[in-house]
């Protein structure tokens, strides 16, 4: 009578998988039960929304120019919105890792038999699941008040949902490596807030050209202009140009900069 034959030891690529699920459902599971924190970060651009469409909207559609109103200021605003909605929903993440860092569960997870970038790989996973969320919540009120893309082609909302997934990606990286390197919830939010300021100082309100000659280049020169302006070429047909490589190089750029920044915390030996 033969042996019965031993388990199947899972693979490195099998226990990959199965222990970064564990730790993307657990964050997910956190989202869910302190949703607080969420709420307030998506609470912000949906209110940024609002004030600048039906307060501001007639004045600040005169810096674009052509007579244009309140409709096509609409129109102008949402890319911008959008990815302001990505830069606050990852500030989250940056609290999130730093919360583990600080109170002693990675030091647990490192004495455990699992994958150690698990760890990470199920924070930013989370992070990029929770920006889409928030994205479609806040196009979703977008199209209420009155903001349509009639012109856009199949392809060209899947490449805008593709850009706004990468810039996802890039900027919880930066999240997380700024998670890691606070040394409390309070010092992580105040770190990533850069995330949320530099769209305020981009082209997400008004175009560059009507910004003061010496401002001009701060709005220019950033991550968020030229993703904001490949957005609006896709969603409205407005002109790309070169903002979409420069697009997609920040953001692999940041996405690159951001995983080697929080690998090398995380595989740094605690004190």
């Amino acid at each position: 009578m033969s042996a019965p034959l031993a388990p199947a030891r899972p693979t490195r690529m099998s226990h990959t998988l199965r222990d970064s699920s564990t730790m993307l459902r657990r964050n997910l599971l956190h989202a869910r039960r302190y949703p607080s924190m969420t709420l307030n970060l998506l609470l912000t651009p949906i209110i940024l929304l609002l004030l600048f469409v039906y307060i501001f909207g007639d004045v600040m559609s005169a810096g674009m120019g052509g007579g244009a109103g309140r409709s096509q200021y609409i129109a102008y605003v949402v890319p911008g919105i959008l990815m302001m909605t990505i830069g606050g929903t990852v500030v989250g993440t940056a609290v999130s890792v730093s919360n583990d860092m600080t109170e002693g569960i990675i030091a647990r997870f490192r004495t455990m038999s699992i994958h150690r970038g698990s760890v990470l790989i199920g924070h930013v996973i989370g992070s990029v699941l929770q920006s889409v969320a928030s994205v479609v919540l806040v196009g979703a009120v977008a199209v209420a008040i009155g903001f349509r893309a009639p012109n856009a082609t199949a392809l060209e909302w899947l490449a805008a949902f593709g850009l706004m997934t990468l810039v996802a990606l890039a900027l919880t990286w930066i999240a997380v490596g700024m998670g890691m390197v606070s040394p409390n919830a309070e010092a992580a939010g105040n770190n990533a807030m850069p995330l949320i300021v530099l769209p305020l100082v981009s082209s997400a309100f008004v175009p560059v050209d009507a910004m003061p000659g010496w401002f001009q280049p701060v709005a220019q020169y950033q991550p968020f202009t030229p993703a904001i302006e490949t957005l609006r070429g896709l969603l409205l047909g407005t002109g790309i140009g070169d903002n979409g490589w420069l697009a997609v190089a920040w953001c692999l750029g940041l996405t690159a900069l951001g995983y080697c920044w929080s690998k090398r915390v995380f595989d740094r030996d605690p004190k």
